[in-house]
């Protein structure tokens, strides 16, 4: 529980009324309690002010607390970081008990920090490094040679395979799996596939061959303050390491294939998938369910809309949608234009009746 001179400072955002109240959580306009603190950050949320029972409030700036029924409020120039601020506070974690629980299973190589905390029933191979004040959470797996930096937080059932190296203040969410093998294959012969990446769309008369696997000698990079989603999965290399720049955010059901580099303070969405040996440059967004081919490049600072597959080259700076990518407004133009198809098709088929007579 804090008062809102706490948050206040805290935050650092400005406040008025008294000061001394005590909050005990963060919640809705309309569901605020006498103890909670009103997230209402626009003029919009003023309703639900009235319709609850809240007596301070994160507010817009410049709003009129008084005249909101409030005790107290916040005032909030960027919402949206006043309200990331706010969630660290309140956020109650996990639950997870500090120390290492008697079934967790740590081989007698392995190196834990002061402070680590592992879960029941994880397993920390042999040689395996844990930063200082790390929390493995129940039901993980740390893989041999596996180094993790200091502060890192696991939830449940995630996975690193033998021999990743990751940063300070790592953060995976349930289920995600750091290092498996790369999806790498050859025929003895040349395959239609390759005949057809050449020609665009001949196999060449290639015949049925079986897949032959090529083995994941690389391992994964990564740097410090990256944040996995659920389920999220990260392939290794093939000769060199998978690697992703500090700083980065993948969403849930995000894959990244082998080879691939992921560059800093990059934000991947959910669904979203790359192929191997991508290279993406620093401060890309994807939104979710966007595809990259492989063995192509994505600019410094690109942002690809929803659902877009990028089968080529993207140059730094450029914002692109649709399959294949193209610029944003050009695909809008192109959508306006399929809008149109049936009408001009109807005044097509008019014209050559017209001319028939």
């Amino acid at each position: 529980m804090y008062t809102v001179r706490e948050i206040a400072e805290a935050i650092g955002v400005e406040a008025q009324g008294d000061l001394d109240l005590v909050i005990a959580r963060a919640a809705e306009p309309q569901d605020a309690g006498p103890q909670d603190l009103a997230m209402a950050t626009s003029a919009k949320y003023a309703e639900g002010l009235a319709r609850g029972a809240a007596q301070v409030a994160l507010l817009w700036d410049g709003a009129d607390w008084q005249t909101l029924g409030l005790k107290a409020a916040l005032f909030a120039t960027r919402p949206r970081m006043a309200l990331g601020g706010v969630s660290v506070l309140m956020d109650k974690g996990q639950g997870f008990a500090p120390g290492i629980h008697p079934t967790a299973v740590i081989d007698p190589s392995a190196t834990l920090g002061a402070d680590v905390s592992v879960g029941p029933l994880s397993i920390i191979a042999a040689g395996a490094k844990i930063g200082a004040g790390s929390i493995i959470g129940p039901h993980c797996y740390i893989g041999a040679e596996v180094e993790i930096g200091a502060q890192a937080q696991l939830r449940e059932m995630v996975s690193i395979g033998a021999r990743a190296r990751i940063g300070d203040r790592f953060r995976a969410q349930p289920g995600a799996r750091i290092g498996s093998d790369g999806f790498s294959y050859v025929t003895p012969e040349v395959s239609g596939v390759e005949n057809v990446r050449k020609t665009v769309g001949d196999q060449g008369g290639a015949q049925s061959q079986s897949w032959l696997r090529i083995h994941s000698l690389g391992a994964v990079t990564i740097g410090d303050d990256v944040e996995l989603g659920a389920n999220c999965t990260i392939d290794n290399g093939t000769i060199r390491d998978t690697q992703i720049g500090s700083g980065s955010k993948l969403d849930n059901q995000v894959h990244v294939g082998h080879n691939t580099r992921i560059g800093r303070d990059c934000l991947i969405c959910g669904q979203c998938g790359l192929s191997g040996s991508v290279e993406v440059g620093n401060n890309v967004v994807m939104g979710g369910q966007c595809g990259a081919a492989d063995n192509i490049f994505i600019g410094d600072g690109v942002i690809a809309g929803g659902a877009t597959k990028i089968i080529s080259n993207v140059p730094a700076g450029r914002v692109v949608m649709g399959y294949p990518a193209v610029k944003m407004e050009t695909h809008t133009e192109i959508y306006k234009a399929q809008r149109r198809l049936p009408r001009l098709m109807r005044d097509i088929e008019n014209l050559k009746k017209a001319v028939f007579k």
